[in-house]
């Protein structure tokens, strides 16, 4: 596949039917990035959850919601930004009625590869967050940690800086009192991006 003079239109067409791994087989429909073509900023999450993979966009359901938040008191715009995930189905598995979150794997995650290159490369972005460890060790190898590398810069090749944090959903699986110490890291990190910005 190759990006060149292609729009995030014509991507997300082209990734609704993928099937470079068994996902689509799970999921209910490829959930795409959605924002500004040409966004200063692209949000990388793991992978759609229950909500995104129901209504087929990215970061609608709970996690969502508190990034939303989130970003409205660090004093970034989501209109100005663009939203994605590492991987593009959603993986789970059925504990009675519900679909409970699945990690990707590696492979299902060098699967999705060319689409988050291909938005990467239309957007030509100033800043990628990386929002959790699948989209930190996605983008920045293996080795990455973000438990002792969030609210870092790294600087890449192209001039695209990179920063890591934790990703919302991680927040919401905090239990009581450390809920919201983890959001205001959160809330602080997103300030640092919004200083850059």
């Amino acid at each position: 596949m190759s990006n060149k003079g292609v729009t995030i239109a014509e991507l997300r067409e082209e990734a609704r039917g993928c099937r470079a791994c068994d996902l689509w087989k799970i999921g209910t429909q490829t959930v795409f990035g959605e924002g500004r073509d040409k966004a200063k900023v692209i949000f990388v999450g793991e992978q759609p959850g229950d909500q995104e993979d129901l209504q087929g966009r990215p970061f609608v359901g709970p996690a969502g919601k508190l990034l939303d938040k989130a970003l409205e008191e660090a004093g970034i715009d989501r209109d100005l930004v663009y939203v994605t995930n590492v991987v593009k189905h959603f993986k789970w598995k059925p504990r009675g009625k519900r679909r409970i979150h699945e990690k990707p794997g590696t492979k299902e995650i060098n699967a999705c590869a060319p689409w988050l290159d291909g938005e990467i490369a239309v957007i030509q972005p100033e800043i990628i967050v990386c929002l959790g460890a699948t989209a930190a060790q996605a983008l920045l190898g293996k080795g990455f940690r973000v438990t002792k590398e969030r609210g870092k810069w790294i600087d890449t090749e192209g001039g695209t800086k990179i920063i890591a944090t934790i990703h919302p959903s991680a927040i919401l699986r905090t239990p009581g009192d450390e809920r919201e110490h983890e959001y205001r890291e959160l809330v602080h990190d997103l300030r640092i991006i919004a200083k850059a910005l």
